[in-house]
């Protein structure tokens, strides 16, 4: 069990930084280049370019989410379920993986059937045609969920680093852990929410750019720190 725990924390890792190195990509470089440059370049480079990082970014996320999901029913079969979730580790390592799995369901979901459009249109493009009505809106659509996955990468990775690594984060005799769920679901589902049915333009201070996107996610990673100290330290 030792070996297995360590070869999926191995592919969760490598897989892991694959994605959310390809996520800032899009976001910190690729979206402010495409602002900047010409048509005939930004069309070309979604024909040649995007594809092939579309491919390493969502099965990279695939195999993030997989080898962290196999951990997690290992740890929680180990530790059982009353136990688990009273702990800090548990709660820690499942605010981590929820948020997480929300980033890889946007991947799939969301980012991918999006971007597939806007290829599509590109590709049309370059072959003399007219951009598909479809492609603007899915453009808009994919980029505001990319940026909500900025937004919470960054609690995501400090509450999977808290799990091994703050063991006073939380008081497993805390009778608060309630109230804490209730709380966090509700702020990542407005979140959420925001991202499948938003306009973007509605949410140009922070969405609209790179520094309001890490910001809003340092400032939601500070709430559930909050949260947590308050309603399970």
């Amino acid at each position: 069990m030792e070996v297995t725990l360590f070869f999926l924390r191995w592919i969760h890792f490598l897989a892991g930084v694959t994605w959310i190195g390809i996520l800032y990509y899009f976001n910190f470089v690729q979206t402010p280049f495409f602002a900047e440059t010409e048509a005939g370049v930004r069309t070309g480079a979604i024909q040649k370019l995007v594809p092939r990082a579309l491919w390493w970014f969502r099965w990279s996320a695939m195999f993030t989410f997989l080898a962290g999901i196999l951990m997690y029913l290992i740890e929680l079969q180990r530790t059982g379920g009353g136990v688990f979730y009273s702990g800090q580790y548990g709660v820690a390592i499942t605010l981590g993986g929820l948020i997480g799995t929300m980033m890889f369901l946007n991947v799939w979901l969301v980012i991918w059937p999006n971007q597939q459009i806007v290829i599509a249109s590109a590709n049309q493009v370059a072959q003399g045609g007219q951009a598909l009505p479809a492609a603007a809106g899915s453009g808009r659509r994919a980029a505001l969920t990319s940026r909500t996955n900025v937004v919470f990468s960054i609690p995501m990775l400090f509450f999977m680093g808290a799990a091994r690594h703050y063991p006073s984060l939380v008081n497993p005799s805390s009778g608060g852990h309630g109230f804490f769920w209730v709380l966090c679901i509700i702020i990542l589902a407005a979140l959420e929410y925001n991202a499948l049915v938003g306009a973007q333009g509605a949410m140009k201070k922070p969405l609209d750019s790179v520094s309001g996107a890490l910001w809003s996610g340092f400032i939601l990673t500070a709430v559930f720190y909050v949260l947590a100290l308050g309603l399970l330290g």
